[in-house]
Formats: structure tokens, C-alpha cells, sequence
């Protein structure tokens, strides 16, 4: 058994398709079969139930692929900690950005990781913040650019405070608040909300703050994308509250919104965050060019 027989097992289960399988693992479809069936011999088990329209892996090949999968990815840490040792940095980055990221310009940070290290192949990923922590600590992320409640930090990873934010309330141009200098929350509750889905960090934020203010709010729209929300805004459908540093650039783009401060609004911290279990490589890398140091 060897590492590229292990390849071809977890493509042909990911592709339920051989010839699929053969291109992702650029191969002829014939070689791939052949190298397969040599292992399903050498092993005494059937890893796949075929027909002439279906492959899928048995209860032996499910039980197989945890294994195999697991090899493999210890296959490739192992070159890529090799080449790291001799000063050069591969493989694969996985990264988590909020939609609300306003502390770091992540465009502009991963061109200057991809100017150092253009042998790492980036993967972002876009989710609520306690998704991505959940990730990291799976092992499924290296590391995330988080926004949580300031009574909320995250746990089981590694983090940086990045920076400490307060909500502003965000209307539209012609609001009768767009020209107030401050506002409360109490003054607000009875307008009509635009807000991020329920049961998220980013929604929590505000729940937490009315709440705490012993006020109710009416939110009539839920929205997890951040242009549909300033686009109800515009059209007034409804108000905001999104962290300062992240709508003062929306606003001055759009020329449709405007912001007020709340004195007793929400507040968020925004961290980076990675793994405390011997971080890649390439997410060390990364930490450098944030000017982070990875402690031993």
C-alpha cells in the first residue's frame, strides 16, 4: 500500500466517479481502476460497491477512508514542514473572515503574504464568528478574523484583541435622525430593524444591548449579506446597527446612508484567531506579516 493508492481511494469516494477521480488525481481512468483494485486484493475487502451508474464506498471502505485520510494529511505536513525548515513556506492556508471585518484589510494583507509566499495555496472561508472558532478548534481553519461580543471571547484557540468597536445606528440619507448628533437607545427602540439572522454573534451584539436596556425592537428584516442590508436601509425599509469602523466606509461610498452615534450602543471586539495545537507553517508565515509573534 502506498500513499498514491490512498489518493485515488479518497478521490474516487469524493467523486463517486471514476473517471472524476482519474482527473482530479491526473491519471487515466484505467490506471486509477487498476491501482484500486490492486488494493482492495492486497487488503482482502471490497472498499467500493460498483455498478454501471453508482460507486460508493462500503462499510469497509468508510472505515478505510478515516485512516487513509489521516495519512495522507500527516503526509503532507511532513513535506511541508520539511520545506519550511529549508526556508520555504507551502502548502495550504485556511482562512475565516467575517463579513463585517473592519480591523485588518484582508485583500491587502494576503497580497503581501502571496508576495513572500507564493507557494501557499489560500482558501477563505465567509461565516458567522462562532462558526469559524468551531473550525479552528477542529481543525478545519488555521486561523480567523473574528467580531464577538465584548463579553464573549473566544475559546479553545489562540486569539489577538485586533480592536474595540461601538455600533452606530445606520439610516437612510433622508432619515429624521440622519442629522442628530447622538442618539440613545431608548430614543430608537421603536424603529423598525434591519438586523443579521437570529442566534448569531453579529445579531447578539445588539439583542444583548436592548435587552439589557430593558427595551424591545421590532426586526422586521434579517439579512446575512451586507449589501441587501444597506440596500433595505437606502430604500427605507428599515435601521441599523453596525460596528463604526466597518459602516463609516459604507456610507461614504454609498451616499445613500447616513451615521448617528449611540451613546449606550453595542460593542465589539474583533480578534485574530488560530489554533493553539502546533500551528502550520503557513499560518506562522501569516502571523509574520501581521507582525504577531507565535509563542513556544
Amino acid at each position: 500500500m502506498d500513499l498514491q493508492q490512498m489518493r485515488y481511494v479518497v478521490a474516487l469516494a469524493e467523486t463517486r466517479n471514476f473517471t472524476r477521480a482519474a482527473e482530479r488525481c491526473s491519471v487515466v481512468q484505467s490506471s486509477l481502476s487498476h491501482r484500486i483494485a490492486g488494493l482492495e486484493r492486497e487488503l482482502g475487502v471490497k472498499l467500493f460497491a460498483r455498478s454501471s451508474r453508482r460507486v460508493e464506498p462500503t462499510s469497509a471502505g468508510e472505515a478505510f477512508l478515516a485512516g487513509a485520510r489521516e495519512c495522507l494529511a500527516a503526509a503532507d505536513r511532513a513535506a511541508v514542514d520539511a520545506a519550511a525548515a529549508a526556508g520555504v513556506v507551502r502548502g495550504r492556508l485556511a482562512v475565516g473572515v467575517i463579513v463585517t471585518t473592519a480591523a485588518v484589510d484582508v485583500p491587502e494583507l494576503l497580497r503581501r503574504y502571496r508576495a513572500r509566499h507564493p507557494d501557499v495555496r489560500v482558501v477563505l472561508r465567509s461565516e458567522r464568528s462562532d462558526r469559524l472558532v468551531a473550525a479552528i478548534r477542529d481543525g478545519d481553519l488555521d486561523i480567523a478574523f473574528l467580531g464577538l461580543p465584548e463579553d464573549e471571547p473566544p475559546s479553545g484557540v489562540r486569539t489577538l484583541v485586533l480592536d474595540r468597536d461601538r455600533h452606530v445606528l445606520v439610516v437612510p440619507a433622508g432619515h429624521r435622525l440622519a442629522g442628530a448628533g447622538r442618539v440613545t437607545l431608548r430614543e430608537i427602540a421603536g424603529e423598525t430593524f434591519v438586523d443579521f439572522v437570529g442566534g448569531t454573534p453579529a445579531r447578539a451584539q445588539s439583542d444583548r444591548a436592548f435587552a439589557a436596556a430593558g427595551l424591545a425592537r421590532d426586526v422586521a428584516y434579517e439579512a446575512g449579506v451586507i449589501e441587501l442590508m444597506t440596500g433595505l436601509i437606502a430604500r427605507g425599509l428599515g435601521v441599523a446597527l453596525l460596528p463604526s469602523a466597518f459602516a463609516r466606509p459604507l456610507a461614504e461610498a454609498s451616499g445613500e446612508l447616513a451615521l448617528v452615534p449611540v451613546v449606550d450602543g453595542p460593542r465589539r471586539i474583533e480578534y485574530l484567531a488560530w489554533s493553539r495545537f502546533n500551528p502550520s507553517p503557513a499560518t506562522r508565515a501569516l502571523l509574520d506579516v501581521l507582525g504577531v509573534r507565535e509563542e513556544a
